[in-house]
């Protein structure tokens, strides 16, 4: 059965913070709050709680997963990084954006697309799930919580515990997020080119 645990939007318990993390540092599947939805997440080595993301969204091995990162530091660990795209990286996060990159040899590579070799990254402007990502040291492996035949993300974390009490191994209740995803924006190419329009504003890239 899956844990719950009720953290405050704005002061996050710490040591409800450090059991999160010791949940996925032990290859849980978590429930978390973001600034877009809530997501399902587990550690970036986490083989065997990544296939069982897989099967609660019944998505095959070429979906694309993110890595949520903590900061733009990170960020350059994992994704190939210009001095343009960093600073325009810079202005934009944390927020509600996605950004492909080319990979670096730190992302294993059974999480890069299969044919360009790119990661999908971000930050979250959200006070739980940085918290979270701080204690952890390390990007949280996640895909938005949108079950099988549902058209949008499920918003209540109480539901959340009802119907994957059995598959998850932990649900944090950080308030409500949102029904809008992130903005994906493509960062591999001679321009960003915005392939999916959420909720970052996408302005920046149309002038």
């Amino acid at each position: 059965m899956a844990q719950f645990f009720q953290i405050h939007p704005d002061n996050p318990q710490p040591r409800l913070i450090r059991r999160a993390v010791d949940i996925v540092l032990e290859g849980g599947v978590i429930i978390y709050p973001t600034d877009s939805c809530y997501a399902l997440g587990c550690q970036i080595g986490g083989r065997d709680a990544m296939e069982r993301i897989r099967r609660i969204r019944q998505v095959d091995e070429k979906h694309n997963f993110t890595l949520v990162c903590r900061d733009l530091s990170e960020i350059t660990t994992y994704a190939r990084i210009d001095n343009q795209d960093f600073r325009l990286l810079k202005a934009l996060t944390p927020g509600p954006y996605t950004f492909i990159h080319q990979a670096t040899r730190q992302v294993p590579r059974r999480l890069m697309h299969p044919k360009r070799k790119s990661i999908g990254i971000r930050v979250p402007d959200h006070v739980t799930c940085l918290a979270l990502l701080a204690e952890l040291g390390q990007p949280v492996l996640s895909t938005t919580l949108i079950l099988p035949g549902d058209e949008l993300p499920l918003t209540d974390p109480y539901e959340m515990r009802e119907i994957l009490n059995h598959q998850v191994d932990l649900v944090i209740d950080g308030g409500f997020c949102g029904l809008e995803p992130t903005t994906v924006v493509d960062m591999t190419g001679e321009t960003p080119e915005v392939v999916r329009r959420g909720k970052g504003d996408t302005s920046v890239f149309e002038q």
